[in-house]
């Protein structure tokens, strides 16, 4: 075994849970490099002691420039808004830093380009922070489809749907301000990593993107609401994804349903320890919809409980990221999504919003390494 220290850009909500990741990650998987908490970064001095005491780091600075030079600092995870991405990612990269940079990916499809150059000059392991996708289930679900386990895919559907501004009375806040803030910019990259991750390239695409609440207390709505996308994938299948911010009851609705020629998947976040299978095998009269609970035979499931059923949540997603990240660094080998998959994911909002836009169709560009 031996050591890496850690920096984290960022001490809130998922600053949190990656320290917590960081902390626990080298137990559970009994991983080779064991995380270090070296130092967190956060705005002000006195915010970077509180998360520095709270997460168990060595240190605390309110300047991230400090945390990335730190020659103690082997490994850099930014957990901050859009807008410092690139920035941060570029000056670690430079110095030959391994990133893991939260999604998505800037705040800009020309600064997602940027930081993959970046990535790919300085040949050390950089990973997007999708970690929604690499639930026992749903990296299951992948290999199912892959193995041709449904016959030849031939439509998906996939939403990301929460509520958290279905009020209307709910004020402005920097989540109302920016297209790199808005839906989707923020909850719709999640949805299409999956699509992608499941069925493969987008090919094309016609999407709406919609503001439905232009004012809140405290100021104006400068992003989107909700957007819904119609799709071609690249092999063929047809494809919806559906966005929102302000679907009301709905809290974690990462779904996605994948139809086949021999069958069928259903996933659903919100019940995330069980993926639903439909094989159009044997009697009519006794097909339907089974449901598999996750338990030690699926992906990353084990080092967390030997008991099937028993379910992870929602931390145990950060520290499986963790896990691969750090298995990246220790190989070599490329930690998916890497910053170039997660430029994928960029190509198709952008094409998102041209479309929104222009009230046309548009063709997503392709990426021959991927």
């Amino acid at each position: 075994m031996a050591e890496i220290g850690i920096g984290i850009v960022g001490g809130g909500y998922m600053g949190k849970a990656h320290a917590v990741a960081m902390s626990a990650v080298g137990a559970q998987f009994d991983t080779a490099l064991r995380p270090r908490l070296e130092m967190v970064a956060a705005r002000t001095e006195t915010s970077a002691e509180a998360y520095r005491q709270a997460f168990g780091s060595r240190r605390g600075t309110d300047d991230w420039q400090q945390l990335v030079t730190d020659p103690l600092v082997e490994a850099v995870v930014i957990a901050t808004p859009q807008k410092l991405h690139r920035e941060i990612a570029e000056a670690a990269l430079a110095l030959g830093k391994p990133v893991l940079c939260e999604k998505p990916m800037g705040a800009s499809l020309e600064e997602a380009e940027s930081m993959v150059a970046a990535a790919e000059a300085s040949g050390v392991a950089n990973m997007v922070g999708y970690n929604y996708i690499g639930t026992p289930a749903s990296q299951f679900a992948r290999k199912l489809i892959a193995e041709g386990a449904i016959g030849t895919v031939t439509w998906f559907r996939g939403e990301h749907t929460e509520d958290f501004y279905a009020d209307p009375e709910a004020p402005a806040t920097w989540r109302t301000s920016g297209m790199a803030n808005g839906t989707l910019g923020d909850l719709a990259p999640h949805m299409i990593n999956a699509a992608l991750a499941l069925i493969g390239p987008v090919r094309s695409l016609v999407a709406e993107v919609e503001t439905v609440h232009a004012q809140r207390p405290g100021g104006a709505v400068t992003n989107d609401d909700q957007a819904q996308v119609m799709c071609r994938f690249a092999n063929g299948a047809m494809g919806q994804m559906h966005f929102s911010r302000i679907a009301t009851g709905r809290k974690m609705g990462y779904a996605y349903e994948v139809h086949g020629t021999r069958g069928s998947i259903r996933f659903d976040q919100e019940d995330q320890n069980a993926l639903w299978l439909y094989r159009a095998e044997g009697p009519e009269a006794e097909r339907g919809f089974r449901k598999i609970l996750t338990g030690p035979a699926h992906p990353d499931y084990l080092p967390f409980c030997q008991g099937p059923g028993h379910g992870t949540g929602y931390q145990d997603q950060i520290i499986i990221e963790a896990h691969h990240f750090l298995r990246a660094i220790e190989t070599g080998t490329p930690a998916w999504p890497t910053f170039r998959d997660g430029l994928a994911v960029m190509r198709v909002v952008q094409a998102a919003l041209t479309s929104s836009r222009t009230r046309t169709w548009q063709d997503v560009p392709q990426d021959p390494t991927i």
